[in-house]
């Protein structure tokens, strides 16, 4: 059968495509601001060369005016065959605290992790998201070169702006919209639910974030000579910051969980089924012995998934290092709500200024801006190329795959979803809970990377299947 020697294939050549892994990782590909762009570009070029070594035709860097590079390739080798667009991203986070990995951040080291001394390989883009580079790319090589051809046309877009954004996406997709078009989208972006679990998402939070900035004097001053009839704008913002929770910790800022969709009874009773509880979940965070949860009898996954949330994402008046007895001049801090269905980002976005502007005491001059608005996603996994995808994954982990939602917001999804007509889009992923994506020591699960692979390699022949009888 043409599957089994293409899975046999990826087994025989799993070292050197573990090896294109360990190349790509080694470019920093660091998109933020301030660091260099030339990285990124690298980072193109160098997956553009790994696209062509493994077999896809023209393929290009694609620009945008402002944008780091896509990378575009394309094999349309079976006509009247249906189109899988794959998509991943080649930028990563920057690495964060150097001194807190225990191996360099671009190194890519292999040794064994968590939860169970599996082998893991990490580096930063380890698994975020240069693994769903490589899962690509091994699964249409193994099919090529061991399946004797792929069973459905591919086209594979890799963004460089992921992770600051996607500011220029849309922008992207609607100058190649006719580039794109496919009948289904494979976004290989999330996590599974836990390592071995194989796992599609389908509901993801949007997100508001905004900074905001309270002054109340020219220059800082001294705290004994001046402290008592002046305000002191840290302990003002305090104030402010405090004011957009309840004492349980949920939203305070009015108008925004009246309008939040509630679960199905379907969709309660299927994430009460998920493995693990309490206890398992407190462990995955690290959160301290004696911290309370929160939610108070709501499951922990509803909170994350289908609840919106406030974090306070940096703070900022002095310092640890120049800490002295002043009353500071100003005070700063970032902040960000996630959005679950039915929040409207603008709507939200403009209830959270009102609210920081309103709750600002004893006359403070107030400034807030606006950074990001990214609408929540959310999709039924009804359709055919869904089922098609649990069969594949069962098959590649040997485990009933599950889905679930994710607390977390990925900016592409929506516009891709919107802009290619609204064909299925499959989020599925190769990190779990103990990757540490965005933060020290991000590592990849080797077991679970080759059973991505695997996965992908079942889902090229039981997805063309499947979105041939649904165009019927």
């Amino acid at each position: 059968m043409a599957t089994d020697q293409a899975l046999k294939h990826f087994a025989a050549h799993r070292t050197s495509y573990l090896e294109d892994l360990k190349k790509l990782v080694r470019i920093p590909s660091v998109s933020f601001p301030g660091f260099d762009p030339s990285k990124v570009r690298a980072s193109g070029e160098a997956t553009a060369s790994l696209l062509r070594e493994r077999g896809f035709s023209k393929v290009q860097l694609l620009e945008v005016e402002g944008a780091h590079p896509y990378v575009y390739g394309e094999i349309l080798e079976a006509p009247g065959k249906p189109t899988l667009l794959l998509y991943a991203h080649h930028d990563v986070q920057p690495a964060g605290d150097e001194e807190a990995w225990t191996s360099p951040p671009f190194e890519p080291v292999e040794r064994k992790g968590p939860p169970d001394d599996s082998p893991r390989l990490y580096a930063r883009g380890a698994a975020d998201d240069k693994a769903g580079i490589v899962v690509h790319t091994s699964a249409v090589e193994s099919w090529r070169k061991g399946g004797g051809g792929l069973p459905l046309n591919v086209k594979i877009v890799v963004e460089g702006e992921e992770e600051v954004g996607s500011g220029h996406l849309t922008a992207f997709l609607k100058k190649n919209a006719k580039l794109l078009q496919a009948d289904a989208i494979v976004l290989t972006d999330t996590s599974n639910f836990e390592t071995g679990l194989p796992s599609i998402t389908t509901a993801l939070r949007g997100i508001v974030v905004v900074s905001v900035e309270v002054r109340a004097l020219k220059q800082s001053v001294h705290s004994g000579m001046w402290g008592g009839p002046v305000p002191d704008p840290v302990m003002g913002l305090c104030r402010m910051l405090a004011s957009l929770t309840n004492p349980d910790g949920s939203i305070a800022i009015p108008g925004i969980k009246e309008q939040v969709k509630p679960l199905t009874e379907s969709e309660r009773k299927s994430i009460a089924a998920l493995p693990g509880d309490e206890a398992h979940f407190r462990k995955q965070v690290g959160l301290l012995p004696g911290v309370e949860m929160l939610g108070h009898g709501v499951h922990p996954w509803e909170m994350n998934w289908r609840q919106p949330s406030i974090a306070v994402n940096a703070f900022q008046a002095s310092s640890r290092k120049d800490a002295r007895n002043i009353i500071c001049d100003s005070a700063w801090a970032r902040l960000g709500v996630r959005l679950v269905p039915n929040l409207d980002p603008k709507d939200v976005q403009k209830r959270l200024v009102e609210a920081l502007k309103k709750a600002a005491p004893w006359g403070l001059e107030v400034e807030v801006h606006a950074d990001d608005a990214a609408g929540w996603w959310y999709t039924d996994s009804s359709h055919p190329a869904f089922q098609a995808a649990f069969r594949a994954l069962k098959k590649g982990y040997g485990a009933d795959p599950v889905t679930i939602g994710c607390g977390g917001s990925i900016p592409f999804v929506e516009p891709f979803a919107r802009e290619l007509g609204g064909v299925p889009a499959l989020l599925i992923g190769v990190e779990d809970p103990y990757t540490n994506a965005h933060s020290e020591n991000e590592s990849l699960h080797l077991g679970d990377w080759e059973k991505a692979v695997k996965s992908a390699i079942h889902l090229y022949d039981e997805i063309g299947g499947a979105l041939k009888a649904a165009a019927r």
